[in-house]
């Protein structure tokens, strides 16, 4: 199989301001800190893939998405650019601002946030054609749903019709076309995720069981639920389930963590791993994420893991 990634989805700026205490209707609180950080699901995937895969071998993360013709587009395609990805698909925008989301943190860590998608609202379907046509029969497409629904529909449509494997993380959660599902090779719900899919409260191992079994029926051939400080739930329709635990680790930030994990999942795959032993490297990679501070930041490098592996 190829080691081509190609990553479809989001690019945000995040604007995140922590104070004591989160402002309500009417109020200005003063105080606190500013930061600005890179996200955007799309993006933060696409990144943690970038930092994983092994270019000295053949493998190589492509990023599909749209930003602004301003300074937060720029800003993200240079530090894509920096992280080794190929930015040939990434448009600029004349008639939209880059996406932005505007967080307030509060002391305790509750959060408010506001999302402007901006440019990422304006990917269209045909916008993703050439790219898909780039890639090789076997290739994995990642996909988020922080893009139109319809851009999704039709990536996951064309790439199967192309012999591309797509891996979808349906997230943020939204309900999606029945037909969809037979055309995924995966799909990677968290626990609200998963029951909103299907309907299964997710609280233990027997529901993330009874979950996946409704995803299988829906048409889904590989189902991996993550649970978390838990570790992930992965079935297929050959085999039975098992939980693949995460290893214990002193959690600062869990921002992005979730993307981590995507990213580093389909790089595992698109090395020849077994799915399980994809869950596992994802795993690892995620554990390492946590421990660090911000959604892109906090993406570990290859040479970073490969102690854990070893292990």
């Amino acid at each position: 199989m190829p080691d081509q990634i190609l990553v479809i989805g989001s690019s945000n700026t995040d604007m995140v301001v922590k104070a004591e205490k989160l402002p309500a209707p009417g109020e200005t609180v003063m105080g606190g800190t500013f930061l600005m950080n890179p996200g955007g699901k799309g993006a933060n995937q696409a990144v943690a893939a970038a930092r994983l895969v092994e270019a000295s071998k053949g493998g190589s993360v492509t990023f599909v998405a749209k930003v602004g013709n301003d300074i937060f587009g720029k800003q993200a395609l240079d530090g894509f650019e920096r992280e080794g990805i190929n930015t040939t698909y990434v448009q600029t925008d004349s008639d939209h601002p880059s996406g932005v989301a505007l967080i307030n943190v509060d002391a305790s860590g509750e959060n408010s946030i506001t999302v402007a998608p901006g440019a990422n609202a304006n990917l269209l379907p045909e916008e993703t054609e050439a790219a898909l046509q780039s890639a090789e029969p076997g290739a994995l497409v990642l996909l988020q749903l922080e893009i139109p629904l319809p851009t999704v529909e039709y990536v996951v449509r064309r790439a199967a019709e192309r012999g591309l494997r797509v891996i979808l993380n349906p997230a943020p959660a939204q309900t999606l076309p029945p037909d969809l599902f037979p055309h995924l090779f995966l799909i990677t719900p968290n626990e609200t995720e998963a029951e909103l899919l299907t309907g299964v409260r997710v609280v233990d191992l027997a529901t993330a069981e009874k979950a996946a079994q409704k995803l299988h029926e829906m048409g889904v051939s590989n189902v991996v639920i993550t649970l978390g400080s838990k570790g992930a739930y992965l079935t297929t329709n050959s085999q039975s389930g098992q939980l693949v635990e995460t290893p214990v680790v002193k959690a600062i930030d869990t921002t992005a963590a979730g993307d981590c994990f995507n990213g580093a999942l389909t790089v595992a795959l698109s090395e020849g791993k077994t799915l399980a032993d994809a869950v596992t490297f994802a795993c690892r990679a995620a554990s390492v994420s946590v421990t660090r501070m911000g959604a892109q930041a906090s993406a570990p490098y290859r040479h970073e893991l490969e102690p854990l592996l070893s292990k």
